[in-house]
Order: structure tokens, then C-alpha cells, then sequence
């Protein structure tokens, strides 16, 4: 299915972005505890609106 190169590619593509990712947000986190202080709060705002669109589409839906 894949040669032996574009697996070895995957694989060094993977460690590299990740390593990457998790660098990048260590050195960002001091910003975000600044910056986005409310943003969980908005953030579970959202999953509980998205929480009840779903639960009024359930009951409109089997009645």
C-alpha cells in the first residue's frame, strides 16, 4: 500500500510536528493565561448550547 519511504516520511513527519506543537505551546502558554483568561467559560458555553440543540432535535424528532 505504502512504500517503505513514504512510511519512514509519515513517521518522521508525525514525531516532528508533534515535538513541534508541543514546544510551540509551552512557550505560548504564559500569553494564553493572559490573554484568553474567560475563554473556558465561553468554550463550555458553546458545548452546552450545542447540548441543547441536540436534545430539542431528540425530542422534536421521535415524537
Amino acid at each position: 500500500m505504502f512504500s517503505p519511504g513514504q512510511l519512514l516520511f509519515a513517521v518522521f513527519f508525525v514525531i516532528t510536528f508533534t515535538t513541534l506543537m508541543i514546544f510551540s505551546y509551552r512557550k505560548d502558554s504564559k500569553n494564553h493565561k493572559i490573554h484568553y483568561k474567560g475563554s473556558l467559560k465561553i468554550f463550555l458555553a458553546f458545548i452546552l448550547t450545542i447540548g441543547i440543540l441536540f436534545f430539542i432535535k431528540f425530542l422534536t424528532q421521535n415524537s
